[in-house]
């Protein structure tokens, strides 16, 4: 008798491309895995309304959705127009009370509006921007997983970001989250898994963790 598939599909954060998730395998026989990709939202277009849309790529039902970062918020978004079987927050924020103060500065000075992100062709600004680090010698690397560099978006993302409103964690997701994230280092506590030594990329370089206990966290 043949298992019938469950469906998993994973959303990057900020900037990046799905490749992120290359390294991401799970048993072939219980599970099919979608890459979702960003796209290019409208100037004015709410988070709401962008988080619907993208629902229209998922194509199968009561599906596992996977969100890393601002992709993180994103899901949970999108969880309140369609019924997923298991929603994973990974690398990202329970509610805007876990945005660091710089974050929540940018909102209320609206500085945000004039963020350089024209500038983001120099990789090392975006690495910044996406990930919380420099790009030191992963250049290569890089260049690779962050590709979305088209200004609408990023000013768009970093607004949607900034100006979160969730005030209560989603009740059904499963957060999980490095120890060592700087991008986000206010959200370790509280119904959540926590990576020691984990980082904001942790995706890309703690996969090993990831591909074994993903299948137990969606079966459990």
């Amino acid at each position: 008798m043949k298992t019938e598939l469950t469906h998993v599909y994973l959303m990057p954060g900020m900037a990046a491309n799905p490749s992120i998730f290359e390294y991401i395998k799970l048993p072939e026989a219980q599970y099919e895995i979608h890459w979702l990709e960003w796209q290019i939202p409208d100037k004015r277009e709410s988070l709401e309304a962008y988080a619907k849309r993208m629902c229209q790529f998922i194509v199968h039902d009561n599906v596992v959705l996977l969100g890393v970062s601002f992709g993180g918020i994103l899901v949970q978004e999108m969880t309140k127009y369609i019924k997923v079987k298991k929603l994973f927050v990974v690398s990202s924020v329970k509610s805007h009370y876990e945005l660091p103060k710089r974050f929540k500065l940018l909102k209320v000075t609206k500085a945000y509006k004039i963020l350089p992100t024209q500038l983001v062709s120099n990789i090392d600004l975006l690495a910044k921007y996406a990930f919380g680090e420099t790009v030191k010698k992963r250049v290569d690397l890089y260049k690779k997983y962050l590709s979305v560099k088209d200004k609408t978006y990023l000013d768009w993302s970093i607004k949607q970001v900034v100006c979160w409103g969730q005030e209560e964690p989603h009740p059904d997701a499963i957060y999980i989250h490095g120890d060592k994230d700087v991008i986000f280092p206010y959200s370790c506590k509280d119904n959540c898994i926590v990576l020691r030594g984990g980082t904001h990329i942790m995706i890309i370089n703690k996969y090993k963790w990831f591909n074994e206990n993903l299948p137990k966290l969606i079966e459990a």
